[in-house]
């Protein structure tokens, strides 16, 4: 048995989304896409050695780079491919 449903009822679980909540939500996915196939993400490094340890020299971005490519393919095991 079915329920017609008024149009009240759908006004009501309507929600309006801002460009700002859609361009965050839309860095949050890319920030996981980027997670996920392992792109290293020197800008949050750089800001998390600058705000949580004050007078410490953050590694160049090819550094970084190269510890994150080691990290990746030094665990056997470790990927799925």
């Amino acid at each position: 048995m079915s329920r017609l449903v008024h149009l009240e009822d759908l006004e009501r679980f309507r929600s309006t989304v801002t460009l700002t909540e859609m361009s965050a939500a839309l860095r949050r996915v890319a920030w996981i896409v980027r997670r996920v196939v392992g792109v290293p993400d020197y800008e949050t490094y750089v800001a998390h050695v600058r705000a949580c340890h004050p007078g410490t020299t953050p590694v160049s971005r090819r550094e970084f780079e190269e510890s994150r490519l080691h990290d990746k393919y030094s665990r056997p095991g470790q990927r799925c491919c």
